[in-house]
């Protein structure tokens, strides 16, 4: 066992972790960057946002294949290569931009170690290799960003490869002829999408009264619409009483009211949420303080109790987007560096990649009714947008939340075709203290789905040019 040092140890190399340590490096610490992956870029790009997102792009190929019939364009049947299409998400997609983590590890002097990495005392980590060998590395600092699991409850631990979470969606062993999907949150409509576009008959379950629960119902309404005529079923406020495993398939033992209480799939996808990864590395060693749901206890500045330490990411509290620890990365260091750095950002955007997309960021309309707070509410139709027609797609809505009194936009919701790159503006609205006559008297490029914003604003003053509400 040899004993390495470090100026600032960085442990997880995922969206939090490896911008972490290029941005210390950059201001000229000395790095180590730990991660016990084969290849950086953690689970967003190893086991989440990135193959998911790469095999929901080859799900709206099949789909439009499908329904561009209807406006006389026919394809023949997609056939499906099944190995080639994991290779490419593999190699083209994963493995090409962890390559490039790993080489940006490189150009910025960041001393990137393959090892599980376990806290001895508040100063040392003990790196175990996959070969079984060891060191320990001393540090002068840490930013710990060990992200989260997807959570697996015990009843449905059988012991069965056919019941996955959604690192075992991505790796597609096969095409299920029949897809159970439990829970109706965002990773479940993602991947039920995109399973159903191979040819699976999905059936989702959610154990609550609506699909994306806390979702803004206006956004869901559209997205559920078109999803029933994907899915072979979809049955809410229904449980998932118990999976056993039987020659057939996983027989799911449900309780509903109008569902057949036993029924027989080829696969079960378990997507009830995620755990932070705040267990089994010795974090107690350190003295970090961690909250009752396993988050570690951080102050603005993403800093625990333990003065030279820090958390980023899906450890340090909702919402484990891989986007907000990306910026509290920044703040991180920043703030380890003596600069006037906080986490105080009003809107971080939340992207639900189904066809259409949902998107949204700062204030929603449930959440301000909960709150009593005053709001005014405008919301521009797709129906009315000349470039979601052309595109045979005008089911989608943006939807604006304003102070009645100073105009401010509080909060934007879009649900569409591309609403997630399109929420980027939305958000620098919010973020910026931007008031609904900045947003309607900015030219926006026609014929496009941003317009759609621009609109939703000027309703905000009257009537938008392309849409009219009877006044009362």
């Amino acid at each position: 066992m040899a004993d390495l040092q470090t100026q600032l140890l960085v442990l997880g190399g995922g969206p939090g972790g490896y911008p972490a340590a290029f941005e210390a490096a950059d201001h000229g610490m000395q790095v180590t960057l730990v991660d016990e992956g084969a290849r950086p870029g953690g689970v967003c790009l190893n086991r989440g946002c990135i193959p998911s997102k790469a095999l929901l792009h080859v799900a709206k190929l099949i789909n439009e294949s499908h329904e561009s019939a209807a406006i006389g364009v026919t394809f023949a049947p997609p056939k499906i290569d099944l190995a080639k299409l994991r290779e490419w998400k593999n190699t083209a997609v994963v493995g090409k931009l962890a390559g490039g983590v790993a080489e940006l590890c490189r150009i910025r002097g960041v001393k990137l170690i393959s090892a599980r990495g376990t806290f001895l005392d508040a100063n040392t980590i003990e790196l175990k290799y996959a070969d079984g060998k060891t060191d320990k590395l001393k540090f002068e600092k840490a930013i710990v960003a060990t992200g989260s699991s997807p959570a697996m409850p015990p009843a449905f631990q059988i012991g069965d490869p056919r019941v996955m979470d959604s690192t075992g969606a991505l790796e597609l062993a096969d095409i299920p002829g029949q897809l159970l999907v439990v829970g109706g949150g965002y990773i479940g409509l993602e991947m039920g999408s995109f399973y159903s576009a191979l040819g699976s008959k999905v059936t989702v379950v959610e154990l609550t009264k609506e699909l994306l629960p806390g979702a803004d119902r206006d956004l869901v309404r559209p997205l559920q619409k078109r999803l029933e005529t994907q899915f072979a079923a979809i049955h809410l406020n229904t449980k998932v009483d118990g999976l056993t495993a039987g020659k057939s398939g996983i027989v799911a033992k449900l309780t509903g009211e109008g569902v057949n209480p036993e029924q027989t799939f080829d696969r079960v996808l378990v997507s009830i949420g995620r755990r932070p990864n705040s267990k089994g590395f010795g974090l107690e060693a350190t003295g970090v303080a961690v909250d009752e749901k396993g988050f570690v206890k951080v102050d603005g500045q993403r800093k625990t109790n333990v003065d030279h330490i820090y958390a980023i990411g899906d450890i340090a509290g909702e919402p484990m987007l891989a986007h907000k620890a990306t910026r509290e990365a920044k703040v991180a260091v920043e703030a380890m560096l003596g600069g006037p750095a906080e986490f105080d950002n009003i809107a971080i955007p939340a992207v639900v990649f189904t066809d259409p997309e949902v998107a949204w960021c700062g204030l929603t309309e449930p959440e301000a009714i909960a709150k009593n707070r005053e709001i005014k509410v405008v919301k521009f139709s797709w129906a009315a947008s000349g470039r979601a027609i052309t595109l045979a797609r005008s089911e989608g809505l943006t939807k604006m939340i304003v102070d009645p009194k100073t105009e401010r936009i509080l909060g934007v919701g879009i649900v569409g075709v591309g609403a997630g790159e399109m929420i980027a503006e939305a958000t620098l609205a919010v973020e910026t203290a931007a008031v609904a006559r900045d947003l309607a008297e900015t030219i926006h490029a026609h014929p496009t789905l941003s317009e759609t914003l621009m609109e939703a604003a000027e309703s905000v003053y009257g009537q938008a040019t392309h849409s009219y509400r009877a006044k009362r």
